[in-house]
């Protein structure tokens, strides 16, 4: 429930707070002397987008403070658990500052929130109905929305409309297939080609395979270097070889093991060179004596390495680099491989179709068991408000083809009316009066408002221009309804008819002074200032006795 609005130079007004009553309130005031302007500021601390213009001429920025008890709400208390904000005490605050250069910020509770969190909490708190909502009447999807929510169906009606977009999304994404299949088979052939082509130098590793071709082209100058080699190691002539000068320098430093513990540690240094050394000669001369590698085996490492350079020419890539990309090459063509075909997904979309025939289906036959119910209740609101041959009946029409299906069904539903004996029901927007449409656009809102758990907390209504297309009696008729749905659930009207303002539990006037700046000041009216308003809207300028006895009388029968 709204407990107070405070407004800091907003439009025209300069500084106000104003305390909000339970129940039915009533804001009235002449044309032009800023009725709206709570609506506008309930509106920006529900999320709606600020506009600068709504900053008093002169200040830099507006201040809008709406403070909510929110006590025994449950539905409030959950979106702040889910939004991971801490609600220590049972009322909202919120706060939202306008600047004049088109800025604007917000707080809940002291914390800065986002518009977009301010608009999902602001949905639990206030409910604006808008001046134009009899212009909705005249949407077929607006009808089929209200009945759903009066048959209390949303939820089916919401899983029907997401198993339509299912099937959708799947026929879009076959066609997307079928659009580039041919793109995505010649990508397969060209990376199949590419795979194939560098198959050979997968199988081996190639930096090896590079090693082995050096040596091998040079493999008789190697052998004639090892022959060389070891000739210097260790040779039968007399030349001096490694060998020979090594036994001689062992004999040596063993002659004089006993005399020093240098010669000793050399002796032993001197016999492991030997043996180093005679397992380097073992080595030269296997190599030296090898035979000549087979010319098949060289041919091979020449294909090899010819293709390694074909390739890297063909790619401008490195071999190594290359075999690298081959391993991505991989990985796309599985990908393509794997990707389903539109003609593989044909079964998934007809499953998804016949899943969603089946709530469809389900959905028709729920509608078409609440819509009698719903259209009497429609019709029982109506007839007091000065349309006493009131009829009105949901009409079903199968859509001629399954093309036409959408998210909301099978079927177009059309909501008829008639206001007079012996005519048929036709549609809304062909026969409905301007007078008729606002009616049946309160009604509708009213049994809306009141459909829901009346055990659990229910935002508060706003109803702008409630009064459209009425007056008379069936002006106080549609204050009483108000006035009894007040009794349950807080309401917030603007009204320009005497015997609706009549019927509120607080009277709130908007009256605009010129000075040197004009300014627009709220008012709580009780007593005499109410009977003297009440007699301006039903008497106009000049307030008479006459007029004051009426006002008198209007609240008399308030019940």
């Amino acid at each position: 429930m709204l407990v107070s609005l405070t407004l800091h130079q907003f439009a025209l007004i300069a500084q106000h707070e104003l305390n909000i009553a339970g129940g039915f309130n009533v804001i009235t005031g002449e044309t032009g002397a800023g009725k709206s302007l709570l609506l506008d500021a309930l509106s920006l601390c529900a999320g709606e987008r600020a506009d600068s213009a709504m900053v008093r001429h002169g200040a830099a920025h507006a201040d809008i403070y709406a403070q909510f008890d929110v006590e025994n709400n449950a539905v409030v208390a959950d979106w702040f658990a889910k939004n991971d904000r801490p609600l220590e005490e049972p009322e909202v605050l919120i706060r939202r500052q306008l600047s004049n250069t088109g800025r604007s910020k917000a707080w809940l509770n002291g914390t800065p929130v986002s518009l977009a969190e301010l608009k999902s909490l602001g949905s639990l708190l206030v409910n604006i109905h808008s001046q134009h909502a009899q212009q909705a009447l005249l949407k077929p999807q607006f009808v089929v929305q209200w009945l759903d929510e009066m048959a209390q169906i949303s939820p089916l009606a919401a899983q029907t409309a997401s198993s339509y977009q299912q099937y959708q999304q799947l026929k879009r994404q076959a066609d997307d297939i079928a659009s580039r299949e041919s793109q995505r088979q010649d990508r397969i052939q060209l990376l199949q080609s590419q795979l194939a082509d560098i198959a050979p130098l997968l199988a081996v590793d190639y930096t090896d395979v590079e090693a082995e071709h050096e040596e091998l082209s040079n493999i008789e100058a190697l052998m004639t270097e090892a022959s060389h080699g070891l000739h210097l190691l260790d040779n039968d002539t007399d030349e001096p070889d490694v060998m020979t000068l090594l036994g001689q320098a062992i004999k040596l430093c063993d002659h004089q093991i006993g005399v020093s513990q240098t010669f000793e540690q050399a002796s032993e240094q001197l016999h492991l060179a030997q043996q180093q050394i005679t397992e380097v000669t073992a080595l030269l001369s296997d190599y030296a004596e090898q035979q000549l590698p087979d010319p098949e085996r060289l041919q091979t490492l020449d294909s090899l390495i010819s293709l390694g350079h074909r390739l890297s020419r063909k790619h401008n890539l490195p071999a190594g680099a290359l075999i690298n990309e081959a391993q991505s090459w991989q990985a796309q063509l599985e990908q393509l491989e794997n990707e389903p075909s539109s003609d593989a997904m044909a079964s998934q979309i007809e499953q998804a179709w016949q899943d969603y025939l089946a709530l469809a289906t389900q959905l028709n036959k729920a509608r078409s068991k609440a819509a009698p119910v719903v259209s009497k209740q429609l019709i029982k609101q109506l007839q007091p408000l000065a349309l006493p041959n009131a009829r009105c009946e949901f009409v079903f029409t199968k859509k001629a083809d399954p093309s036409q299906y959408n998210a909301q069904g099978c079927f177009d539903i059309d909501l008829l009316f008639s206001a007079n004996v012996g005519m048929p029901m036709q549609p809304l927007h062909k026969i409905a009066s301007g007078g008729e449409l606002s009616r049946m656009a309160l009604v509708m809102q009213v049994m809306q408002a009141t459909n829901a758990d009346n055990n659990a907390a229910k935002p508060m209504l706003v109803f702008d221009e409630v009064d459209v297309g009425i007056s008379g009696g069936t002006a106080q008729v549609v204050g009483e309804l108000l006035r009894a749905l007040g009794q349950t659930q807080q309401l917030l009207a603007i009204t320009h008819q005497a015997q609706v303002a009549a019927q509120a539990h607080q009277h709130i006037l908007v009256q605009k002074h010129h000075q040197e700046q004009t300014e627009s000041e709220l008012l709580i009216l009780t007593d005499s200032a109410q009977v003297d308003e009440l007699a301006r809207m039903s008497g106009g300028v000049t307030i008479t006795d006459v007029t004051r006895d009426h006002a008198r009388s209007l609240l008399t029968d308030v019940k």
